[in-house]
C-alpha cells in the first residue's frame, strides 16, 4: 500500500507565497492545502486534515499567532512554522513562545522551508 503524502497547509493572504509554495513543496512530494485566513483555516477544520501548517503571523482578520494559541487551546499538536516579512524581534519572540518548528523570514530560501517541513513531519 503506498505511504499517504504528507499534507502542508498554507495559511497567506498574499497569494503569491502559497502559489510558490504549492509549486516547491508539490515537487518534493508534499501535498499542500491553500487558505487565505486563519478564519478559513478554521472553518475547514484543516487542523485535523494535516501533517503540518506554514502560517504567516500578520494576516488580516486573525493573526497567525492567535491561530496558534486557539489551535493548542484546543489541544492541537499541530507543528507549526511561521514566517513574516517584518524583521521584529518582539514579534520573533512572541512566536517562539507560542509554540513553532521554526520562524522563516520571508523571502526565505526553498532550502529553508524544506528543512523546517523535514524537522516538522519527519
Amino acid at each position: 500500500m503506498p505511504k499517504r503524502r504528507k499534507i502542508v497547509a498554507v495559511v497567506d493572504d498574499h497569494p503569491s507565497m502559497p502559489n510558490a509554495a504549492e509549486s516547491l513543496l508539490g515537487a518534493q512530494g508534499f501535498a499542500t492545502m491553500v487558505f487565505a485566513s486563519a478564519e478559513e483555516f478554521l472553518d475547514r477544520g484543516a487542523a485535523t486534515q494535516v501533517d503540518c501548517l506554514l502560517l504567516d503571523i500578520h494576516l488580516g482578520g486573525v493573526s497567525g499567532i492567535e491561530l496558534r494559541r486557539r489551535l493548542k487551546d484546543s489541544g492541537s499538536t499541530l507543528p507549526v512554522i511561521f514566517m513574516t516579512a517584518l524583521e521584529d524581534e518582539a514579534m520573533r519572540e512572541q512566536a517562539l513562545k507560542a509554540g513553532c518548528v521554526a520562524f522563516l523570514r520571508k523571502p526565505f530560501q526553498a532550502r529553508q522551508l524544506l528543512e523546517a517541513i523535514n524537522k516538522a513531519v519527519p
